[in-house]
């Protein structure tokens, strides 16, 4: 007997939305049948999803759980851990999220995995897997350990090309240890996942706006500006392009135009290189800054022009963008808003949990977009473009179980009070059409009508190979 079948009327599949049986034996989907194949009697439990969207758990390919936290008299705090984000997650419907792990000087790329994965064994209700980040200035040493982490399953990379802000000297990397991990990527079939900016204008814009008293956060958009992500993005593309075999690149949370058209021209070429975007980018722009609290809108790089905004829906609409993350940050309201600041302003978000429900809306009811391609953007890409596919982002036979039901009937307005992150959401007062009703993972129904029934012990770690068609350039 089937421990679990789930039939739906819409449920998304890689060959499309069909009305089918979804059976579910242990962990994993043992089939995929068309609707009424699998009756009440074939299973313990037999759930009819009706019209409700069946689709594939959401991945979140960025999150920063546990994470340094700038404060404006100098010190540091670190953001809400795995327990509480990957708790509200799956509210949400995400069912992986990825994070990273910090390599610092003085330590090597093992030892940096091993304490980052501390935080993680037995502390995560959902499951994850980690990007490795290195900064600074590499020691030779370097690029070898870093080819170790991808054999190991750790086969994303993040680079800065930026310090970010004057207080965090030392994040960027130069472009000579790039082209020796590019190296290092292309050979070893790992993928670098980059914070692209132009460390020249931004620096020198920091110091522009000081000199003129323009420091309030609602001038961050002219320094984290459009120039520099065109720089930055087309000068890593060209170095990456240079590398024998072409480093697959993946830019992490692209917010402007001049960004969407590297990648779009580079794409052109047949180059291996991938856009990530953010719902906040999607949703709104530098004006939010102006808003009561615009603090809460903000991450780095800066909010953009609605020109900017609307270019970030073209590239999603026509593939040159492929997932939509979040760069979650949890804290409270008070962190967020205590910097005010140009150079002091909180990054990151609290926005895991309603993700599905607000991509759905803006997607599907607003754009008239496909269920398939809502979809590809929140789970599936994410599971192709990281090496999780097809155990992750897919309901297909030998696919993990994991898999959120989206209810239009809970259309809502949302609110604080309803989440599980923390006491306050950028999305306070956005409708959405569709609220997830129910969310498996690998077999095991966790949220269920607003029940939370995950433990801690629930979430497992998901070492990763890249598939090497994505590393070619292939689409997704």
């Amino acid at each position: 007997m089937l421990d679990l079948v789930i039939s739906g009327e819409r449920v998304v599949t890689p060959s499309g939305v069909a009305a089918v049986d979804v059976a579910i034996q242990g962990e994993t989907i043992a089939a995929v049948a068309t609707r009424g194949t699998f009756g009440p009697g074939s299973a313990h439990r037999h759930i009819d999803a009706g019209s409700r969207i069946v689709m594939p758990g959401g991945i979140d390919p960025h999150v920063h759980c546990l994470w340094f936290v700038p404060n404006p008299d100098g010190s540091a705090g670190l953001s809400d851990p795995p327990a509480t984000v990957s708790r509200a997650a799956l509210y949400g419907g995400t069912t992986t999220i990825i994070d990273f792990v910090r390599w610092t000087h003085g330590n090597t790329i093992a030892q940096a995995i091993d304490r980052r994965q501390q935080d993680w064994v037995g502390q995560c209700h959902c499951d994850y897997s980690l990007h490795v980040m290195v900064e600074g200035q590499l020691p030779p040493d370097i690029p070898e350990q870093l080819a170790q982490a991808i054999r190991n399953g750790y086969p994303t990379i993040k680079l800065f090309t930026t310090d970010i802000t004057p207080s965090r000297r030392g994040r960027m990397v130069d472009f000579g240890d790039i082209w020796e991990v590019f190296q290092v990527t292309a050979r070893e079939g790992g993928l670098c996942v980059v914070h692209g900016e132009d460390n020249d204008i931004v620096m020198h814009m920091y110091e522009k706006l000081g000199r003129e008293g323009r420091t309030h956060f609602q001038y961050l958009s002219e320094v984290h500006n459009t120039l520099s992500e065109d720089l930055s993005f087309r000068r890593v593309i060209r170095l990456a392009e240079s590398v024998p075999g072409r480093a697959p690149i993946y830019f992490m949370h692209v917010s402007a135009a001049t960004g969407v058209q590297a990648i779009r021209e580079a794409r052109e070429r047949g180059s291996p290189v991938y856009g990530e975007t953010l719902h906040q980018y999607l949703m709104y722009t530098d004006a939010d800054y102006q808003r009561p609290g615009g603090q809460m809108f903000h991450t780095y790089p800066s909010l953009k022009s609605e020109t900017d905004r609307q270019a970030l829906w073209a590239g999603a609409e026509d593939g040159t963008l492929q997932t939509v993350a979040t760069d979650e940050l949890c804290c409270t309201l008070a962190t967020k808003l205590q910097g005010s600041r140009i150079d002091d302003t909180t990054g990151g978000n609290a926005g895991v949990e309603p993700r599905l429900a607000v991509m759905y809306t803006e997607m599907v009811g607003r754009r008239g977009w496909s269920l398939e391609k809502f979809v590809d953007l929140t789970s599936t890409h994410a599971a192709k473009l990281m090496g999780l596919y097809p155990r992750k982002g897919a309901i297909a036979p030998g696919s993990d179980a994991d898999i959120a039901v989206l209810d239009p009937g809970l259309a809502r307005t949302v609110r604080k009070e309803q989440l599980h992150e923390t006491d306050y959401t950028p999305w306070e007062g956005h409708e959405v059409h569709a609220w997830p009703s129910m969310t498996v993972l690998r077999g095991k129904v966790v949220v269920e009508d607003g029940r939370f029934t995950g433990e801690l012990s629930d979430g497992r770690f998901l070492p990763r190979r890249i598939d090497p068609a994505i590393l070619a350039g292939g689409d997704v």
